[in-house]
């Protein structure tokens, strides 16, 4: 599937996603002046799908154009990601990510699904929090030679078949821990009713203590924070999609005191209050 859309500017962004992917959430949408910017999205080979949420490559030419400021903010995922010819594994971000692009260049990211990375990693995945370290030091010296191959301007194809060929060769044991990991975490973004971390031992039957031992281990941060996290973006998506909101009755569906509340935390992790990112989204849309 394919979204392009010419905005106002000269800029061109094309979106390509397989459907089982879908569309990137958590990103704070802002319009690209000028320039080109293509994301795309991969579903991995099915039986590397356990561990693999998908592939994305993003590459731009801004060139012609003044330098992009994006923004996100990120998932409970972790990423093998290849920028240059030293790949890098990314720990779950707790902040609003945000860098500069210019120039020319592209990436090939690699975003493993809630949990999966425990099964690489010989250590609690909580000791990549808001950290990178090289890829060799989990992968070896021959991630290198992928590198050669998904950091380079070959068939988007090309590059998927070479990181499926590399996961085969290191498909993990099965681990019952990482599956549970996986699944609670698909049921906070699934379960709107889920706002509390005493909501999902409720609904898991899994005490308090076992939970957090669990994200810690596996998932990198608490429940605590996947809930507050795909909450924000549940506001994200209604904002960037034009939705008009009652943020008093939102602040009720997602768990918060009150609206002040839902307000002050936005404002902490977005940088903006609601009212200031809803003029944002309106202005460069």
């Amino acid at each position: 599937m394919i979204g392009k859309t010419r905005q106002k500017s000269t800029a061109e962004i094309e979106e390509v996603f397989d459907p089982e992917v879908g569309r990137a959430r958590g990103m704070l949408r802002r319009q690209l002046p000028a320039g080109k910017m293509r994301h795309s999205r991969k579903r991995p080979a099915a039986d590397l799908s356990p561990w693999i949420a998908h592939y994305w490559m993003i590459g731009w030419d801004l060139r012609d154009g003044t330098p992009q400021h994006v923004e996100s903010l990120p998932h409970p995922n972790i990423h093998l990601i290849f920028e240059s010819q030293t790949p890098v594994i990314a720990g779950v971000q707790t902040k609003k990510f945000s860098r500069t692009l210019e120039g020319q260049s592209r990436v090939f990211g690699v975003k493993f699904k809630p949990g999966a990375f425990r099964a690489f990693f010989a250590a609690p995945v909580s000791k990549l929090a808001d950290r990178t370290i090289p890829a060799t030091r989990v992968f070896g010296k021959e991630v290198l030679e992928l590198a050669d191959v998904v950091f380079s301007d070959r068939p988007e194809e090309t590059r998927v078949a070479a990181a499926n060929a590399f996961f085969r060769k290191r498909m993990p044991p099965a681990d019952e821990t990482l599956d549970l990991a996986g699944r609670l975490v698909e049921r906070i973004l699934q379960d709107v009713q889920i706002r509390l971390v005493d909501d999902l031992v409720r609904s898991s039957g899994i005490n308090k203590r076992s939970l957090q031992r669990i994200f810690r281990e596996y998932v990198g941060v608490s429940p605590k924070w996947v809930i507050r996290r795909y909450r924000l973006h549940e506001l994200i998506e209604k904002f960037n999609s034009g939705i008009t909101v009652d943020l008093s009755q939102l602040a009720l569906d997602l768990g918060y005191f009150d609206q002040a509340h839902l307000i002050n935390d936005f404002k902490s992790v977005v940088g903006y209050s609601p009212t200031q990112y809803q003029k944002l989204v309106s202005k460069n849309s």
